[in-house]
């Protein structure tokens, strides 16, 4: 069969040059401050509101962010591991949520990356690019309800998904079902607006509110054959599972970019709101010993989960570069890096959301100021993966040097 790609109703190709930045001009960091300057002035009111943010996903793709992990020879950015995470991380101070969404079409593309044949990596990233496509997922890797059935030039995808970050909106969706026949799971990618396709906008969790991770209902879907990208019968290669470790180190930039905004909300309303303990003798509120201890305390939470998700993003790049000459124990060590951020980056972002009050006080709990919103936010997304499986990981490997196995959550 041939690839056969419908184009996005929302996609404008004369804008295609300037999205991927071909100009030279296109810095992806500052891309990244002017589109969080600009979520940051609505953040509070629409994280009260929920649903679907249709104007702000729209700000996303004017920015030229969506092109940034594609490479550059399908007409991308061609950024590095390093620069996708820490533009991640920008946003999510302002606005983990939309952040979210900006990090999970990464994620859906690296996934063409390591699963895609040359033939399908080329034509659905050049299409990306040309056409401004937003990608979401229904690849919930626990969730087996979605299955595939062998049919003539393909699979016939009936079931639902949850968990489907990013579909609403979105232009084409990454998509696992179980492939009866093999008693495995295949990855495939399809246009959301495919026939047979319902999009379920029915996310309500108390944080993460806008990150549209609803249901995807599959009718007798027709997944043609060249559209799989990992058959069920095709054992992954340690490239291949290096897409686990590009999740993960999504979560850990969000996580970071939470308490890097909590940090900074807090900081801004001590020095601007908060008035002095009376029995701390200062004269406003930061001047006050207790509240700057406390303060070094979150200082010393943030920086070392920055050190390491750094350290584990240049391992990860190192791993891409390697492409399919990677190890085993190669593609373990990046497992361990990732670990060492994710544990940190949890910690931080829970921790200042939670203790941040403690030196805020009682008036900045008006709901005007949203200052709950990064704990909320950082309380849905942590429970994503269990931190302990990765502590476990950790201790086994300081133990007796036994690297994780590759898993969709490690």
């Amino acid at each position: 069969m041939h690839l056969a790609f419908p184009a996005a109703a929302s996609a404008d190709p004369a804008d295609a040059s300037a999205a991927a930045g071909t100009t030279g001009a296109f810095d992806p960091l500052a891309a990244a401050e002017r589109l969080a300057e600009r979520l940051a002035a609505t953040a509070v009111e629409r994280d009260r509101a929920g649903g679907h943010a249709a104007e702000e996903r729209g700000w996303i793709r004017d920015s030229g962010l969506l092109a940034l992990s594609v490479p550059a020879e399908f007409g991308g950015i061609g950024a590095d591991w390093q620069t996708v995470y820490r533009a991640v991380r920008i946003v999510a101070r302002a606005d983990s949520a939309l952040a979210h969404l900006l990090a999970f079409h990464h994620l859906q593309l690296a996934g063409i990356r390591l699963y895609g044949s040359a033939q399908q990596q080329r034509r659905l990233l050049t299409l990306t690019v040309e056409q401004r496509l937003f990608w979401g997922n229904a690849l919930n890797p626990l969730d087996r309800r979605l299955v595939a059935v062998p049919t003539a030039g393909g699979y016939a995808l009936s079931g639902v998904k949850n968990f489907a970050s990013g579909s609403v909106g979105s232009d084409w969706l990454t998509v696992s079902a179980w492939d009866t026949l093999a008693g495995a799971a295949l990855i495939g990618v399809l246009p959301t607006r495919q026939p047979g396709i319902e999009v379920v906008a029915d996310w309500d969790a108390f944080g993460q509110r806008q990150t549209d991770s609803g249901n995807v209902r599959f009718a007798d879907v027709l997944l043609p054959e060249d559209l799989v990208l990992q058959p069920a019968t095709r054992a992954p290669s340690a490239q291949a599972t290096l897409r686990s470790q590009v999740a993960q180190l999504v979560l850990v930039n969000l996580y970071l970019g939470i308490a890097e905004g909590a940090l900074a909300a807090a900081r801004r309303y001590l020095l601007e709101e908060a008035r002095p303990w009376p029995a701390g003798g200062a004269e406003a509120a930061a001047d006050d010993p207790f509240v700057q201890h406390r303060f070094g305390e979150f200082h010393l939470l943030v920086r070392p989960a920055q050190a390491l998700a750094d350290e584990a993003a240049r391992a990860l790049d190192a791993a891409f570069a390697q492409g399919g000459a990677l190890s085993a124990a190669e593609r373990g060590a990046v497992a361990v890096a990732v670990a060492e951020a994710k544990v940190l980056a949890h910690r931080a972002a829970l921790g200042i959301g939670n203790q941040l009050f403690e030196l805020t006080g009682a008036r900045s709990t008006s709901a005007r100021y949203g200052l709950d919103r990064f704990w909320r936010n950082a309380r849905v997304h942590t429970l994503h993966d269990p931190v302990d499986y990765k502590l476990r990981d950790l201790g086994r490997f300081a133990l007796d040097g036994r690297l994780p196995e590759p898993t969709p959550y490690s």
